[in-house]
C-alpha cells in the first residue's frame, strides 16, 4: 500500500473557494480510478489557505498510472497546481 499525504497552500486568499471546488472534483474522479483505496481532502480549520490530501494507492504502479491519467494531467495539474504551493509527503502508516 502506498500512502501519500499532500499539503497544499493556496497562494492567493481569493482562490480558496475555487481550489476547494477543484479539489472536490479531483477527489471524486480519483476515487473511481483502479487501485485507489482512499482519496480524501481536508480543509484546515485554522488556516483557510491550507488543504491536506490523503491518498492510499494499492501499489506504486497504480499511483504511477494515476499520475499519467486524465484527472491528474488534464484537470489537477493545469487547474490546481498554478494556484497552490504543494508539499508531497509519501508516508509510512505506523498505527
Amino acid at each position: 500500500m502506498i500512502h501519500l499525504n499532500v499539503i497544499l497552500r493556496v497562494k492567493e486568499e481569493n482562490d480558496v473557494r475555487r481550489v476547494r471546488e477543484l479539489l472536490t472534483e479531483t477527489a471524486c474522479r480519483s476515487r473511481d480510478e483502479p487501485g485507489c483505496e482512499r482519496f480524501e481532502i481536508y480543509h484546515s480549520q485554522t488556516d483557510a489557505r491550507v488543504f491536506l490530501l490523503v491518498e492510499w494507492w494499492q501499489d506504486q504502479g497504480t499511483l504511477d498510472e494515476h499520475r499519467k491519467g486524465v484527472t491528474f494531467t488534464t484537470f489537477y495539474t493545469p487547474n490546481v497546481l498554478p494556484l497552490v504551493e504543494r508539499q508531497p509527503h509519501p508516508s509510512d502508516r505506523i498505527a
